[in-house]
């Protein structure tokens, strides 16, 4: 009996993702482009795109540690830069275009590899050089070209769309493959989740590490570089998903902080509370996780007020949250759950539904609840054509998609409460707002920071899966800081 070829993974680390999790990928789009009767799309359809490049740092030759782009990984799971792909729309055939590599490459980078070699690793039916591919589209013919060109609602960036030379010769289309091709990684396969489900173990891991190190005297990127060793050591994970934010005392009030600006240096304080947010990337699936916690192990009774008023709105969320609810909703609970737990510790003062009427809110959260997560942090989807629109009202317009819940999303739950001096000084200086502030109290927490509680869940049908493993309450995260959990 013949041997049977072991299923392609892709296994830096302890976890092996099966090359079929993007067979599976390019199955879904092609069968969603099928389906939208709308587009009518010709027999004999092909899609392009066009993977990353490999790029240099400014004008020297050191590279730039290579990323794979988002679309074009989601599809083909490909690690090497400057490759290109093409999918039959009618069949699915796949075929990967590859820089033919001069013979020096194998001096200085190591073995050149044969079309054959990609083949196998990637479970793709047909592999060619990047030269070729001219030549394939005059043999196949497409009769429409379908490439990749959208805005990313986030950054405001339009994808790069494919080309090559004698492209014009062809029906080409830009707009149909877009909406179609994101609206699939909105929701996630269940070897997607998985995958998810295994850098959030790993993140966690890495978050439990830093909090039980933690201590007064500490800089603050100490941690942030105990996080990306336990990501990698551990976990695999080369990459992290974003710019990892390790603040402590009044610096916990700057939402992205960690920045060239402000590259978590500061020396931590006893009596700071921390907000630590920080993800891990394996296989370019990524997680987004935030740990608030007193630098000292033990929570004062005001870090214990705000942070207990941040959790209680996180669980608000998630105890409400399931496939059919529309995010806008999700995102009022959570600050309505924290305007009541400021109010009730005398902070503020009046009623509720009033300070909600004139977004009293945002001023203590001006971002959004949550985003959702895949191949990246803020992953796309947000507001495609035919989603609700982006909300104008402050901290709402901060929300990375107003959508209703649906199975199979990943997203993020991630409430705060953040003492933000600015914020703060236009609240007292504005009629509508300034009635409800209680500011002899609010003075008080001037260098608190804040408390961000961010955890990565899987929407359901009747609920959700919460994916991040890391101690949440008060007493939990006492015992596991000290040693005694």
């Amino acid at each position: 009996m013949a041997e049977v070829s072991p299923q392609p993974v892709f296994n830096i680390g302890p976890y092996s993702v099966p090359m079929s999790l993007h067979a599976d990928n390019r199955s879904r789009l092609c069968s969603s482009l099928k389906s939208q009767t709308a587009m009518k799309l010709p027999n004999s359809s092909c899609i392009l795109l066009q993977g990353g490049e490999q790029t240099t740092l400014y004008c020297t030759d050191r590279d730039v540690l290579f990323r794979q782009e988002s679309y074009f990984h989601w599809c083909f799971g490909v690690t090497e830069a400057d490759c290109l792909a093409a999918i039959q729309v009618d069949t699915g055939y796949t075929v990967l275009f590859i820089p033919r590599l001069p013979a020096v490459y194998a001096t200085w980078m190591g073995d050149i590899h044969p079309p054959s070699h990609f083949k196998d690793k990637y479970a793709i039916q047909e592999v060619q050089y990047t030269d070729q591919i001219a030549d394939y589209f005059k043999h196949t013919n497409p009769s429409l070209i379908l490439t990749l060109y959208g805005i990313n609602t986030d950054s405001r960036q339009y994808c790069r769309e494919a080309t090559f030379l004698g492209i014009s010769e062809y029906t080409v289309n830009n707009t149909l493959l877009h909406p179609v091709i994101a609206e699939c990684r909105v929701i996630k396969s269940d070897a997607e989740i998985s995958l998810l489900r295994y850098v959030n173990q790993v993140s966690s891991q890495a978050h439990k590490a830093v909090m039980r190190a933690v201590r007064p005297g500490m800089k603050e990127y100490k941690l942030e570089s105990l996080f990306q060793h336990v990501c990698y050591n551990e976990g695999g994970c080369r990459h992290v998903s974003y710019t990892c934010i390790a603040a402590s005392g009044c610096n916990a009030s700057v939402l992205h902080y960690g920045h060239a600006g402000a590259p978590n240096d500061r020396l931590i304080e006893d009596g700071d509370m921390c907000l630590f947010d920080m993800g891990g990337e394996y296989h370019c699936y990524t997680s987004d996780i935030t740990c608030s916690f007193p630098a000292n192990g033990k929570f004062s009774p005001e870090q214990k007020l705000i942070y207990n008023a941040v959790l209680r709105s996180s669980r608000a969320v998630m105890s409400a949250a399931k496939s059919g609810v529309p995010w806008i909703d999700m995102h009022q609970l959570a600050e309505r759950v924290v305007l009541e737990d400021l109010k009730s510790a005398g902070l503020l003062k009046g009623d509720i539904d009033a300070m909600m009427s004139c977004h009293l809110g945002a001023v203590f959260m001006p971002h959004g609840l949550g985003h959702f997560m895949g191949c990246d942090t803020h992953d796309v989807g947000g507001y495609l054509e035919g989603c609700p629109v982006r909300p104008k009202a402050p901290g709402m317009r901060s929300l990375r998609t107003a959508r209703t819940l649906k199975a199979g999303m990943v997203i993020t739950i991630e409430p705060g409460c953040y003492f933000i001096k600015h914020l703060l000084d236009e609240a007292k200086s504005d009629a509508n707002t300034a009635y409800f502030l209680v500011n002899e109290q609010i003075d008080k927490f001037e260098k608190f920071g804040g408390v961000r509680i961010e955890d990565n869940v899987v929407i359901r049908e009747e609920g959700i899966e919460v994916l991040t493993q890391v101690p949440r309450e008060v007493e939990d995260i006492e015992k596991w800081m000290n040693g005694t959990d």
